[in-house]
């Protein structure tokens, strides 16, 4: 019997409407969810902002750090039923989706950690004239209703790292996860109110309308809206914010990657190869532009080649499956279509280029496509590597930076200077240095620059944004 999930907001009733969600891998339907109306946001925002308005029922911090401890627990005794749930929603094979399921973990216990060393600091004062007499320092409080809008690629491991730091700082939240996969989300909220949560603190709807989506983010309540998608959206969406609501944006990108004459390609290949094809490509700092010296760019091409050949595809399910489906059945049909167009204009094909079925595509490795191909120009978002050969690595930085998206890049070299030259002159908010464009802990900064977002991710940046700095100013003859 398929399973169905009701509305997550206090109070609202179901209108009838149902999204169906089907799994990417056989497109067999999972569940039905009720799908929210105008009426269940606006329940939603005048329940959150009541809540945020009522300063005397703030959440206290022992209590928002005894919640998701709790969380954390129930997500550890879960973690099997979590990764095989999530590998059957999103299509991330089960390999993978345990190790989303475990940083998921880990990203909650982060949360307690920020709540813990959450604090404020001291502003000089007594040093001049006009600061005689006085002491002054700040405290955090948090910044309003958070209004959370979600993608399918990672589809726990993402809600943690909008929804975790919105509790642990002490802000009502309104969370809607992508339409493909809400139910991990959907799981997620209810391990909150098992463990203690108000419901009203944390709300979760999904929408068939894009009307009804775009009233939730522009609504005039809104503190901070926290984003991750396609550009096109995440920027049309903050073009309309209320006035005063702040934001955070999470776009992809065309990470790049140099390879030079020097590099180790025994240990470059394997991980080039797992940063490429992993999650068949669905990652926004997926691999995907490798930049090569001249001497080195067939050897590079053919040993991707070789590795993305001996990839299992299929059913994310399995425990042997490495590379699973994509998200549509129209996004394989978009690929093949790139490569193709690719392959025409030039590029030579080393591997795959060809839909496995209706959802799947083989890892690709093309050489030298043209660089006006889309593949070259656009996010691929799929399980396609891109091999350029590179008369020196100016030439190959300057190719890299061209593009108007600048997120994670990396270079594989022996020689410090090289590493050091490349981490100073490419367009990137972080260079990894031997080692692939998609390595994250959910700790560090993470950011798109230019097209690719705007502030900073990781769930400890993201709990900053969502607090404001208050500053208390004492005046006394004893200071």
């Amino acid at each position: 019997m398929t399973e169905h999930f009701p509305l997550m907001v206090p109070g609202a009733t179901a209108t009838g409407e149902t999204l169906e969600v089907h799994a990417p891998f056989d497109r067999s339907l999972i569940a039905t969810v009720d799908a929210a109306g105008p009426e269940t946001v606006e329940r939603a925002m005048a329940q959150a902002h009541a809540l945020f308005r009522n300063r005397d029922a703030w959440l206290p911090a022992p209590e928002r750090i005894a919640i998701l401890e709790r969380v954390a627990e129930l997500m550890k005794a879960r973690a099997e039923t979590l990764a095989l749930a999530a590998a059957r929603e999103g299509g991330k094979p089960l390999i993978d989706s345990r190790v989303e399921v475990a940083r998921a973990i880990d990203g909650v216990r982060n949360c307690v950690e920020c709540i813990r060393e959450n604090a404020g600091r001291e502003i000089p004062m007594g040093i001049n004239a006009a600061s005689a007499h006085r002491l002054a320092m700040t405290h955090r409080e948090p910044i309003g209703v958070v209004v959370a809008v979600s993608a399918f690629n990672h589809p726990l491991n993402l809600i943690v790292h909008q929804v975790g730091p919105a509790i642990a700082a002490g802000c009502p939240v309104v969370v809607k996860p992508a339409e493909d996969t809400p139910l991990s989300c959907l799981r997620f909220v209810g391990l909150l109110r098992e463990a203690g949560l108000p419901e009203a603190w944390c709300q979760a709807l999904v929408v068939k309308d894009l009307a009804v989506a775009e009233a939730l983010v522009t609504d005039a309540r809104v503190g901070f809206f926290s984003f991750i998608g396609s550009a096109r959206v995440g920027w049309m969406l903050r073009s309309k914010l209320a006035p005063g609501a702040r934001c955070a944006l999470e776009h992809g990108g065309a990470a790049p990657v140099l390879i030079e004459a020097d590099a180790d390609l025994d240990d470059a290949l394997p991980l080039l190869a797992k940063g490429g094809f992993y999650h068949a490509g669905q990652v926004c700092v997926s691999v995907q532009r490798v930049f090569c010296d001249a001497s080195v760019a067939r050897d590079v091409a053919r040993g991707l080649a070789a590795l993305g050949e001996d990839m299992r595809v299929g059913d994310p399910r399995l425990e042997d499956t490495e590379v699973g489906p994509l998200i549509r059945p129209r996004e394989v049909r978009r690929v093949d279509e790139w490569v193709q167009e690719a392959v025409a204009g030039g590029a030579k094909l080393l591997c795959g280029g060809k839909a496995l079925s209706e959802t799947t595509y083989a890892p690709t490795v093309l050489l030298d496509p043209p660089t006006d191909a889309r593949v070259s120009r656009e996010e691929i978002f799929g399980p396609v590597i891109c091999v350029y050969s590179c008369r020196d690595m100016a030439a190959a930085i300057e190719q890299a930076n061209a593009l108007p998206f600048a997120f994670q890049a990396a270079v594989f070299t022996r020689d410090i200077h090289r590493a050091l030259r490349a981490y100073r002159r490419l367009d990137a908010s972080a260079v990894m240095v031997n080692d692939h464009t998609a390595f994250r802990v959910d700790w560090m900064p993470f950011a798109g620059l230019r097209q690719s977002g705007l502030g900073v991710g990781g769930i400890p940046y993201t709990f900053e944004d969502m607090q404001i700095e208050k500053l208390l100013v004492v005046r006394s003859p004893e200071l």
